[in-house]
């Protein structure tokens, strides 16, 4: 179904592109959508991005050089306290968002990029003129949810049909990883006959290229010569007590003289209309004090894009802690900043790090972590050697040139 992309198709008129997004926000999948959406506006497409709820304020400053609508925010998120019933919640936003664009919206278009919610796919189908649906399948969403209860298999068993359904009804199916494209085989068997292609994230290079440095002593204290970055939303399956954990052991490690040097931040997204987030970060909050690590961890909820640029700039490494995690652009942003990761050995990190090249790859425990960390303590040079051979490897495999030429072949090849 999505075939790899071969001789240019560029004659005729450029597309006229749709892109459909449930929250344009300050995640993974939201820096996804706005790469791909500038990748093809450079190419001459005609762009637009739906979305159920955008606040300029709270997402990437690059969305600003977009066309962007809302429709459909009034609907709610979820069915009461607890965040309960998200799914069924963004399945309705998500499909009203669909026949808006379709029956009031007054848009043109020839292809309808979607990711995240596969639901609103069947609304296109009922276009009078057929539209080609491109799907970019971060992870399948049926594997983020946990079933502890006979009620939530209930809940979650049509909820999965109707994901594993409709996202084969897609003309182009894409995925961000081998390794995702490995689950997708395994989760959707009745998808087996389909073979994902992988199109690998990049990074808008002239932004951070671009960026001027801000000072970073209101965040750093004085003195600390070891600054360790952890950069993930506030979600525990983040797995951001790891980061914390890793400190604890490291202190037993060190003398008190590079202990005092040693200094964590913890940034990340943070949205005051996620409870979970809310929660989280109090979790964290209340770890550091009763570790004793008040003087050595700062918290930064939502952090600036120049602030991020700035941190992976002056910090020695970067601690990604998620495991299994389908892609991760991080660890690219880190390593183009000349920054080495240390990351869990799973998931996309084993396609971006190179073991001992570029960072550390290790078990998801904090001796491991601790161990690696410790390393950039005891011999500082590396950092200089990795940084360099990281922005090597961004440069060679994850350019935004081949993001760009991929991208638009699959685009084009859907409507030869």
């Amino acid at each position: 179904m999505a075939e790899k992309p071969g001789e240019d198709v560029d004659s005729g008129p450029k597309p006229t592109v749709l892109f459909l997004h449930p929250d344009l926000g300050v995640g993974g999948a939201e820096r996804l959508v706005l790469d791909a959406a500038l990748a093809l506006q450079a190419r001459g497409c005609s762009v637009k991005i739906w979305t159920a709820h955008y606040d300029p304020g709270h997402c990437f400053a690059e969305s600003r050089e977009l066309s962007v609508h809302c429709a459909g925010d009034w609907l709610p998120r979820s069915l009461g306290w607890g965040g309960r019933g998200a799914a069924v919640c963004a399945y309705v936003r998500m499909i009203f968002l669909a026949l808006y664009v379709l029956f009031l919206g007054d848009e043109e278009f020839d292809v309808v990029v979607c990711d995240q919610v596969s639901a609103c796919l069947p609304v296109f189908k009922l276009a009078r003129r057929r539209k080609k649906i491109l799907f970019y399948c971060h992870f399948p969403d049926l594997l983020l949810t946990r079933r502890d209860s006979f009620i939530k298999r209930l809940y979650r068993a049509p909820i999965d049909w109707v994901e594993e359904y409709t996202t084969g009804m897609a003309d182009c199916i894409l995925v961000n990883s081998r390794f995702t494209a490995a689950v997708f085989k395994e989760t959707f068997k009745s998808l087996s006959h389909i073979d994902p292609a992988v199109l690998y994230p990049s990074l808008n290079i002239v932004s951070f290229d671009s960026a001027i440095p801000e000072k970073l002593d209101d965040i750093v204290p004085q003195g600390k010569k070891f600054i360790f970055l952890s950069i993930n939303r506030y979600e525990r399956k983040k797995n951001l007590t790891l980061a914390l954990e890793a400190l604890v052991k490291l202190r037993g490690r060190l003398t008190s003289q590079d202990w005092d040097k040693v200094h964590l931040i913890i940034a990340g997204g943070y949205d005051e209309r996620v409870l979970e987030n809310v929660q989280h970060y109090q979790e964290l909050k209340k770890m550091v004090q009763q570790s004793d690590l008040g003087q050595y961890v700062t918290f930064l909820r939502s952090c600036s894009d120049k602030q991020k640029i700035s941190l992976l700039r002056g910090c020695t490494c970067v601690l990604y802690t998620p495991s299994n995690e389908h892609f991760g652009i991080v660890p690219l942003e880190a390593m183009y900043m000349q920054c080495p990761v240390i990351a869990v050995n799973s998931g996309g990190p084993l396609e971006s790090i190179v073991h001992s090249v570029t960072g550390f790859l290790c078990d998801p425990d904090p001796e491991h972590f601790s161990e690696a960390i410790e390393k950039f303590i005891q011999e500082p040079s590396l950092k200089a050697t990795m940084g360099l051979a990281g922005r090597n490897r961004v440069k060679e495999k994850f350019s935004p040139e081949a993001f760009t030429e991929q991208l638009y072949q699959y685009v084009t090849k859907l409507l030869v």
